[in-house]
């Protein structure tokens, strides 16, 4: 074989392999072509993938489309699950954005509390929807006292004009404590109200209607013009409510007052004496009525006197007791030798008969009528007509045994017939 010039090399063999080594480091063997032939082989890659384009292309977007379309869904789901609204608390609304399903979630979630006497519209369990309107108002206690009589009511009101016509009260000329414009805090208030109420007032003769939101009876009396005196009733009492429709009548009461006196009896005490005989009672200290006086008012009611009514007393002076002896000591039968004498008939001459008889000069007294010097000499005590009949016959016997018939000047005789 005949050999090449020097300076020149033989041409290579382009259909031998050719060893390259890659980036990786990995050998590879490629075969050298002639530029026909690469171009060739190169459409017949061109074609072979233009034919496996679309199925690739498929298999490669499929997973980003499905991805893409959960998102676009959740958020579609999300979206539609925020709801707007408006939400008003006593008066304060306020735009609001919720996933809540119900009122009662809503109002948890914006911690709102709802008590029993609390309104809430609408009701707490309705489902929400977007551009709903939830509205509450909160219970307000009012210590309500209408035309005198107490109550504990509750109003959601949040004015004292509100709560009248919440609870339905005729505020027309009505008395009201607190002004309607007063706003009513969640603590409530006291309200006293007064409604206007018709009443007849009957005075000297003529009556007298009005309308009246007084508190007393008193007062409406003096709205109607009429002046009470000193002493002046009403027929029911002056600081009675007024009702609706009540009549109520003046007494003109005129009159004075008298003094009256009287006597305070005295009592008697009673004592036993054994010096004095059986029978006989001796007043050993007289007695003395007490003295009081006595106010009694006197009294025309609307032109009819009344019955005096006693109103105050004063003692005076005090009753003394009276003291009396009463004998205990056995009489005796007789006095010697004048038992036998006609006494029963000189004791109806002197007295006749009465053992407690007094002539006119109040100087002798008895059956025998002893003056008080001859009893006590003959052992008597007190005064004869105060003793027994024994005593005084007894005494009178006595008498006899020392002067006769003497001290009888008159009846003497009467003795001895």
């Amino acid at each position: 074989m005949a050999e090449a010039p020097l300076g020149s090399a033989p041409d290579p063999d382009l259909s031998a392999p050719v060893e390259r080594v890659g980036v990786s480091g990995k050998r590879r063997l490629e075969t050298c072509a002639s530029p026909e032939r690469r171009g060739g082989r190169r459409a017949r890659r061109r074609g072979a993938r233009a034919a496996e384009r679309p199925d690739s292309l498929v298999r490669r977007l499929l997973p980003q489309a499905l991805v893409v379309a959960f998102l676009a869904g959740g958020t579609t789901a999300f979206v539609a699950q925020d709801r707007a609204i408006r939400l008003d608390v006593d008066g304060r609304p306020r735009a609001l954005h919720t996933f809540a399903d119900d009122v009662h979630a809503l109002l948890a979630e914006e911690g709102v509390q709802v008590g029993e006497h609390d309104l809430v519209a609408p009701a707490p369990d309705t489902p929400l929807a977007g551009g709903d309107a939830i509205a509450v108002r909160h219970g307000r206690p009012v210590r309500l006292t209408l035309d005198g009589r107490p109550h504990q009511v509750w109003t959601t009101a949040r004015t004292v004009d509100g709560a009248l016509r919440e609870l339905g009260v005729r505020a027309e000329g009505a008395y009201l404590s607190a002004s309607r414009s007063q706003s009513i805090g969640r603590a409530g208030l006291a309200l006293d109200v007064r409604t206007e109420r018709t009443v007849t007032v009957m005075a000297d003769g003529r009556a007298r209607t009005i309308r009246t939101n007084a508190a007393t009876v008193g007062e409406a009396v003096e709205a109607a013009g009429v002046t009470l005196g000193a002493d002046d009733m009403l027929s029911v009492p002056a600081d009675s409510f007024p009702r609706d429709g009540q009549t109520v009548t003046v007494l003109r009461v005129t009159g004075g007052r008298e003094v009256r006196e009287e006597e305070i009896p005295f009592r008697t005490e009673r004592t036993y004496d054994p010096t004095l005989l059986k029978g006989t009672e001796v007043v050993a200290s007289p007695g003395r009525p007490g003295l009081r006086r006595i106010t009694y008012l006197l009294r025309t009611v609307n032109g009819v006197r009344q019955e005096p009514r006693r109103e105050g007393t004063e003692v005076v002076r005090r009753p003394r007791r009276q003291v009396v002896k009463v004998g205990t000591k056995a009489a005796p039968r007789s006095a010697a030798g004048v038992d036998a004498l006609n006494w029963h008939g000189l004791a109806v001459c002197e007295s006749g008969g009465d053992p407690h008889a007094v002539d006119a000069s109040g100087t002798y007294g008895g059956l025998y009528q002893f003056d008080a010097h001859t009893w006590h000499t003959l052992g008597g005590t007190g005064l004869p007509q105060d003793a027994s009949e024994s005593e005084q016959t007894y005494r009178a016997k006595k008498l006899y045994a020392r002067r006769g018939e003497s001290p009888w000047p008159h009846c003497g005789e009467r003795l001895h017939g």
